[in-house]
């Protein structure tokens, strides 16, 4: 048994180790895709570029930013890439000090919000961006030529897909505080018209000023409400005893 500065020390020295996997898987990732850089960039701004009339391009106002701004994109998906390797580091260093009941659970969490939040980009690029973009570009008035700078459109873009990818983490959000006990599906019921205004007005804050952009944010927010709603009856102990153990454990 060693004295609590040797256990604490040795803590340390594991957390050290595990971030500094983290950090050299992502950058072997990104080592990897950096060649490819500026591919990757004409793939994200393919949604706007598409919307553009013919001859139309975007521009750079910075010197630096046709450089940095490929090598942004690059870092970005790196990070998606070499997520699951992340997480599974986080897990190991904090899987030791769990209780049984909560390594069952954090797997299929950790899994399950990853996959949620890459779906949520992949819905803001394929389905929201040529909306959001095709109503920029229609909206310009005449004579004006819409040449948008490449800094700011991946800002642009990388708030939507922080948005979305949030928003799609709805469900698991509900389950936990139901799974919990902090609140119960009853609540959650009641609280439904609540959500649905909450979730226009994220819609009104994160979207461009048209209504079509809006309701693509909020009515997923919604459904996913529901879902996490639905799995929550099947998932929330109902035994008040075990539900109690769990408050006491959390």
């Amino acid at each position: 048994m060693g004295t609590p500065t040797e256990h604490f020390i040795s803590h340390l020295i594991e957390l050290r180790n595990r971030l500094l996997r983290i950090v050299l898987g992502f950058v072997l990732v990104f080592i990897g895709l950096f060649p490819f850089a500026n591919k990757i960039y004409a793939l994200l701004a393919a949604p706007m570029l598409a919307q553009l009339p013919e001859g139309g391009q975007m521009i750079a106002t910075a010197v630096t930013t046709p450089f940095f701004v490929p090598m942004k994109v690059a870092m970005m998906v790196a990070f998606i890439i070499s997520l699951p390797h992340t997480l599974y580091q986080i897990w190991a260093f904090v899987a030791p000090g769990l209780y049984n009941h909560e390594k069952k659970l954090v797997v299929p969490v950790i899994a399950a919000s990853t996959l949620l939040f890459i779906i949520g980009m992949v819905f803001a690029y394929f389905a929201v961006f040529p909306t959001v973009f095709g109503f920029i570009v229609g909206s310009a008035p005449v004579g004006v030529a819409v040449m948008t700078d490449i800094g700011e459109y991946l800002d642009f873009v990388m708030t939507l897909f922080m948005a979305f990818g949030l928003a799609f983490e709805v469900p698991i959000a509900v389950v936990l505080i139901a799974r919990f006990g902090w609140v119960s599906v009853a609540q959650l019921k009641e609280a439904r018209s609540y959500v649905i205004v909450g979730a226009f007005i994220l819609g009104a804050i994160f979207t461009p000023p048209d209504i079509i952009s809006q309701f693509m944010l909020a009515v997923p927010l919604w459904l996913l409400y529901e879902i996490g709603i639905l799995i929550s009856k099947y998932t929330t102990p109902k035994n008040p005893s075990e539900l109690s153990s769990i408050k006491a454990q959390v």
